[in-house]
């Protein structure tokens, strides 16, 4: 008989899927693959996301000023967490992972946070919140399932339709010159989600970034010179920006962040159980997933980067391939790690033109608006009660990017917690549907 698509024959096939050496059936979650087929799909699970990290460290570099080569640096320091969380979670130790094969990227919303918290702050400020976030997400974790009651889809819907809004927001000053490098990237993306057929969709927006940069090489605008020749190797370097200061106040928003994470985590690791097959435990799992989350992120703050979360954005290609091998992401990390311990391929990274990373982040955030609106339809949005909370969300949300004025007045204290949009609008979500689900009881 035919071995199944994403298959091996490694000792004879079996209903359930392949057999190991002893002939015992292996679940397609735990298959090891060979090589020769194991690096193409770890390399194709890279592809597609590696425009996140990406943008993200240009995020971060453009809104602190940073260097082309303290640039280099952040990116390369990105990578490999990426990479490092991608292996806990595909391998597991410890309880630690969810022996899934899942990815790692830095939190989008966490980003704009990170970045405001900064500006507010001061970045050792914004690291040291890094630090208590992810110390708080472990205490918290033994009170999961008591606390992910308070976040069903109406609470999610709203915070993730809020955090694309807010980082549209945070990415739009990086096209402000030569949009038209941005336009180039966005129209070739779209181009390419549209005409590419399905697993290489996956890649659309790293092929609107190879077409933004050819525009600009051609036209000789947007375009900066790579930062200076310098080690082959570049080891990330610890406390980029001084001793973390710790600052109770200050990492509040990311602390809310980090609560809406559990959520989120719940949904993505039942989704992913599902798409290798394997039997959802959330009980067992979950707590796994978040305590990957918590440890990465705890290393990024100590190299200079915001709150690491688990995707969900390479379960697709899981379900296109077919191949469920929790192995294959392990292969990733470890490519992610290479890329970004490899100073070479690092600076050629941070050379890209701005406007083109600023529209790959642009096309990446609005998505993320527009998931935040699917998962809107998950709640009866029918209901007077939930589209109150709705309507008082998007206002708290909304209110400090349109009017960011009014909170000027505000003490210190307020102006962290409601003058940024995604804590403000998680908090206010989370609180209103605590109150209407004790009416309705």
């Amino acid at each position: 008989m035919a071995a199944p698509a994403g298959t091996t024959r490694t000792g004879g096939d079996t209903p359930d899927g392949p057999s190991g050496p002893d002939g015992r059936p292996v679940h397609p979650v735990d298959e090891r693959l060979p090589l020769h087929r194991l690096l193409p799909l770890a390399a194709q699970h890279v592809l597609a996301m590696l425009a996140a990290p990406v943008s993200t460290a240009f995020l971060i570099a453009t809104g602190l000023g940073l260097s082309p080569d303290r640039t280099a640096a952040l990116l390369s320091a990105t990578l490999a967490l990426c990479g490092a969380g991608a292996l806990l979670q595909s391998l597991g130790v410890l309880r630690i992972g969810a022996r899934l094969p899942f990815v790692m990227l830095p939190g989008g919303a966490a980003v704009a946070i990170f970045l405001q918290t900064a500006k507010d702050h001061g970045p050792a400020t914004a690291s040291g919140s890094v630090l208590i976030a992810a110390a708080f997400l472990l205490a918290v974790l033994p009170l999961y399932r008591h606390i992910v009651r308070f976040f069903p889809p109406v609470v999610l819907g709203t915070t993730v339709l809020l955090i694309g809004i807010n980082m549209v927001d945070v990415t739009a000053p990086m096209i402000a010159h030569d949009t038209w490098l941005a336009l180039v990237t966005i129209g070739a993306t779209a181009l390419c989600y549209l005409v590419l057929p399905g697993v290489w969709r996956q890649m659309s927006v790293l092929v609107g970034i190879a077409a933004g940069t050819a525009a600009a090489l051609l036209t000789g605008t947007g375009t900066h010179a790579a930062p200076a020749t310098g080690p082959v190797l570049a080891l990330p370097h610890p406390f980029p920006y001084g001793a973390p200061h710790f600052d109770l106040l200050a990492a509040i928003p990311l602390i809310v962040f980090t609560l809406a994470s559990l959520a989120e985590a719940t949904g993505q690791t039942v989704l992913n159980s599902e798409a290798v097959g394997r039997d959802p435990d959330p009980a067992r799992d979950v707590p796994r997933t978040v305590r990957a989350d918590a440890l990465t992120s705890l290393a990024a703050g100590l190299l200079g980067t915001s709150i690491m979360v688990t995707s969900a954005e390479n379960i697709g290609l899981v379900q296109l391939t077919r191949v469920r091998s929790r192995f294959v992401t392990a292969g990733a990390g470890t490519l992610l790690i290479l890329i970004g311990l490899l100073a070479p391929i690092s600076r050629l990274l941070a050379a890209l033109p701005t406007p083109v990373v600023g529209g790959a982040g642009l096309v990446i955030y609005a998505v993320i608006a527009a998931m935040g609106l699917g998962m809107l339809r998950r709640a009866d949005t029918f209901e007077g009660p939930v589209i109150t909370v709705v309507a008082l969300t998007l206002l708290a949300g909304l209110l400090p990017v349109l009017a960011p004025e009014l909170y000027e007045p505000l003490p210190v204290w307020a102006r962290t917690l409601f003058g940024s949009g995604v804590p403000a609008g998680a908090i206010t979500a989370v609180l209103l549907t605590a109150v209407f689900t004790r009416d309705r009881r």
